[in-house]
C-alpha cells in the first residue's frame, strides 16, 4: 500500500505554497462567477474550487486513513465536501474547500515568518575555505577542513570553521552568533566562530572546530530540532478533533433521521468541521517559537514553552550567567604615596607576556581604562603559582600573590592587608605588586555583574516568579552576589549533584523550575529541571545540549519577556480552543434548527477558523510590558 499512496504525497508537496496561493486565487475568481451567474459556463465555476481546493483534502484524508487510520480535521471536511456536492450544493462544497483551504495557507504563513529568523543560519553555513599548506594557497569546502589545518580568511568572507587566530589583525561581525551590532577587534589567539563575518584586515587562523562541532552547525542543529508538533497541547487538540468527527457524524445520521432532511445533516457536518481547533494551536506555538527567536532565544522543543509557563521557581548558575564570567579588575590601590595610574601600567606592563588569565585580565583592563601604551617588558619570568617579575622602565616589578612577594625579601604590613580585608571577605582576589623591592599597592580583582543581571531579577519578582543562586562559589561570594541582586535563596559551594538535589527539592515541593546556567557542571541540572536554559554564546556545548532553549547572544535580560511570552501563548491557546469549541457547538444548534443552510454554516466556521490563526499569528510581534 505505501508503494502506491507514495506518488500521492509527492503530488501533494508538489507546488508548494506558491501553487496553494494560485489554486486560492483562480478559486476565489470562480466563486464569485458561481454567486454573481455572470459567465455563460455550461457548469457552475464553483466546480473549479471544488476540485482545486478541494481535491487536496481529500487527498490527505485519504492518506491519513489508509496508512495510520488517522480521523482529523480533513476526514469530516471531505465528507462534507461529498455530501455537498451529492446533494447539488455545488457553492457550498466550493466554499468549505476554499475556506479550508485559506487558514491552511494562513498558518503556512505564519509558520514560515516564524522559523524565517532561524532558518536564515542556514543560509550562512560557509560554503568553502582556503586552507594554506606548504604547496599554496588552496581553496576547499569547508566540510573538508581538518581539525589543525592553518586558514587564511579575506576581508569580507565568513569564517568556515571556528578557530584561533595565528597572525594578522581584524575586526569580527559576530551578529550571528552573539547578536552584537559593532564588529569585535581580534588579533592573535583571540577565538574566532564560524558563521562570523571577517570585515577589514586578513588573518591566518588554526583550525579547533570543524564541520558538525563548529558553532554555526551547533545553532542549526538547534534550528532544526525546534518542532512544535511536541507540545504537549497539540495532542490533547488532536484527541478532540477524533471525537468530534465522531459526535458531528452521530448528530448528523440522527438528525437526518428525525428529519428526513439531508440538508440539515451536511450543515451540520459542514459547521462542525474541526479546523480552527486543529490547525490555530500548533500555528500559536510556533509564533511564539518566532518571537522568542527575535530576542534571542532558540527553543529547541516546542513544549518547553508550555512548560515554561507554569514556572514559579528559576534557578541561576552565577559565573557566566548572571556575571561575565572573566575577571575584571575593580580597584588599584596604591601603597607609599604611588600615583595609581602609574602603578596600574607597571603591573600591566609587567603582565604584557603573562599567560595567566588574572595576568591576562590587568593587562586587558589596563588597555581597556586607558589608550596609552605600555613600556615593554624585560628579563620576564614567570613563576608558576606565584606571579610574574619583570623589568619595566628600569624598575624590578613583582606582581603575584603574597607568597611571590615573601620570597623576593618584600614584606607586607598588617595595613596593607587591612586594606584589602573587606575586598577578600567578598570573595574577591588580590593581585600584590612590588616596585624595587618595597610594597607598592595591589589589584583586587573580581567576576563582575552582567549590568542587565539587576534589572531582569527585579522582572521576574513582578512576574511572581523567585530566583534562586545555585553556585559553586564560596559562600561570602555568593551572598555578595545575591544582595546586589535582591536574591533571598541562596546555596553555594554546589558541585553538580548539590545542584541536582536543590532542584529535586523545589520540584518536590510543588515548584515547576527553570535553570539557566553555562558550563559542563551545569548540564545535569539542566536536565533535571523543568526547563533547562543555556547561555549558548560563551556557554559550553554539553549545557546546549542539555537544555531546552538557548539564549544565543546571552543577553539575560530578555529571560522575563521569554517567561511572559509562554504565559501568553498559552492564553493564547485556550482561548483559540474555547472560542473554537463555543463557535462549533453553537453552529451545529443552528444547524439542526435550519437556520443554518452549507452555504452559511461553511462561512460562519471557516471564518471562525481564519479568526483563530489570526489571533495565533499576533504573538508573533507581541512584548511584554515592562
Amino acid at each position: 500500500m505505501k508503494r502506491w499512496v507514495q506518488p500521492l504525497e509527492r503530488l501533494l508537496e508538489w507546488g508548494g505554497m506558491k501553487r496553494d496561493i494560485l489554486f486560492l486565487v483562480l478559486s476565489g475568481l470562480a466563486l464569485a462567477a458561481s454567486i454573481s451567474g455572470l459567465l455563460p459556463l455550461p457548469f457552475d465555476p464553483a466546480w473549479v474550487a471544488i476540485v482545486l481546493c478541494g481535491a487536496p483534502i481529500l487527498l490527505e484524508a485519504f492518506i491519513g486513513l489508509v496508512t495510520a487510520f488517522d480521523i482529523k480535521a480533513d476526514v469530516l471536511v471531505s465528507l462534507a465536501l461529498i455530501a455537498s456536492v451529492y446533494i447539488g450544493e455545488d457553492f457550498a462544497a466550493g466554499e468549505v474547500a476554499f475556506i479550508m483551504q485559506l487558514g491552511a495557507l494562513l498558518e503556512d504563513l505564519t509558520v514560515a515568518r516564524a522559523r524565517a529568523g532561524i532558518e536564515k543560519l542556514v543560509r550562512l553555513t560557509p560554503q568553502t575555505a582556503r586552507i594554506l599548506t606548504p604547496k599554496g594557497e588552496t581553496v576547499v569546502p569547508a566540510q573538508q577542513v581538518q581539525i589543525g589545518d592553518c586558514l587564511r580568511v579575506l576581508p569580507g568572507e565568513t569564517v568556515p570553521v571556528d578557530g584561533v587566530i595565528r597572525s594578522g589583525e581584524t575586526s569580527i561581525n559576530q551578529a550571528v552568533m552573539t547578536g552584537e551590532s559593532m564588529p569585535v577587534d581580534k588579533g592573535p589567539g583571540d577565538l574566532v566562530s564560524s558563521g562570523t563575518v571577517n570585515q577589514f584586515g586578513a588573518f591566518e587562523m588554526e583550525a579547533v572546530k570543524v564541520g558538525e562541532d563548529s558553532s554555526i552547525q551547533r545553532m542549526i542543529r538547534l534550528v532544526q530540532s525546534a518542532d512544535a508538533g511536541k507540545a504537549k497541547i497539540v495532542g490533547l487538540a488532536d484527541r478532540w478533533a477524533t471525537w468530534i468527527v465522531v459526535i458531528a457524524l452521530t448528530a448528523a445520521v440522527l438528525t437526518w433521521l428525525v428529519t428526513g432532511e439531508s440538508i440539515r445533516a451536511v450543515t451540520i457536518l459542514v459547521v462542525f468541521c474541526p479546523c480552527a481547533l486543529v490547525l490555530a494551536t500548533p500555528t500559536a506555538i510556533m509564533a511564539a517559537i518566532g518571537n522568542a527567536t527575535k530576542h534571542g532565544f532558540l527553543v529547541r522543543e516546542g513544549d518547553a514553552l508550555e512548560r515554561l509557563a507554569s514556572v514559579s521557581k528559576v534557578t541561576f548558575d552565577k559565573t557566566g550567567t548572571l556575571t561575565r564570567g572573566t575577571p575584571q579588575v575593580i580597584a588599584v590601590l596604591p601603597f607609599s604615596g604611588w600615583p595609581e595610574e602609574e602603578l596600574y601600567t607597571l603591573a600591566a606592563a609587567a603582565e604584557q607576556l603573562s599567560e595567566h588569565p588574572l595576568g591576562k585580565a590587568i593587562l586587558r583592563c589596563r588597555r581597556q581604562s586607558s589608550p596609552a601604551p605600555l613600556p615593554p617588558a624585560e628579563q620576564f619570568q614567570m613563576i608558576p603559582g606565584q606571579g610574574v617579575s619583570a623589568r619595566v622602565d628600569g624598575r624590578a616589578v613583582l606582581a603575584g600573590n603574597e607568597k611571590l612577594l615573601a620570597q623576593n625579601g618584600v614584606a607586607l604590613e598588617e595595613e596593607h592587608r587591612a586594606a584589602v580585608q573587606d575586598f577578600l571577605d567578598q570573595g574577591h582576589t588580590v593581585t600584590w605588586l612590588a616596585v624595587d623591592g618595597s610594597p607598592a599597592g595591589c589589584a583586587v580583582l573580581a567576576d563582575t555583574l552582567r549590568p542587565d543581571s539587576a534589572v531582569m531579577v527585579d522582572r521576574l519578582l513582578t512576574l511572581g516568579v523567585q530566583p534562586v543562586l545555585l553556585t559553586g562559589d564560596h559562600e561570602n561570594v555568593a551572598r555578595s552576589i545575591a544582595g546586589q541582586l535582591h536574591i533571598q535563596e541562596v546555596h553555594a559551594n554546589c558541585l553538580p549533584e548539590d545542584k541536582l538535589r536543590h532542584i529535586g527539592t523545589l520540584q518536590s515541593d510543588g515548584h515547576r523550575v527553570c535553570m539557566i546556567g553555562d558550563g559542563i557542571n551545569d548540564a545535569p541540572a539542566l536536565k533535571k529541571a523543568d526547563v533547562g536554559i543555556a547561555m549558548g554564546g560563551v556557554g559550553s556545548d554539553v549545557a546546549v545540549e542539555a537544555a531546552d532553549i538557548a539564549l544565543v547572544d546571552d543577553e539575560i535580560q530578555e529571560l522575563p519577556h521569554l517567561l511572559a511570552l509562554s504565559r501568553r501563548m498559552m492564553a493564547t491557546i485556550k482561548l483559540n480552543l474555547t472560542f473554537s469549541m463555543t463557535l462549533n457547538f453553537l453552529a451545529i444548534l443552528l444547524a439542526i434548527t435550519k437556520v443554518l443552510n452549507p452555504v452559511t454554516g461553511a462561512l460562519v466556521h471557516n471564518a471562525g477558523s481564519v479568526l483563530v490563526i489570526l489571533n495565533s499569528a499576533f504573538l508573533l510581534t507581541w512584548h511584554a510590558r515592562k
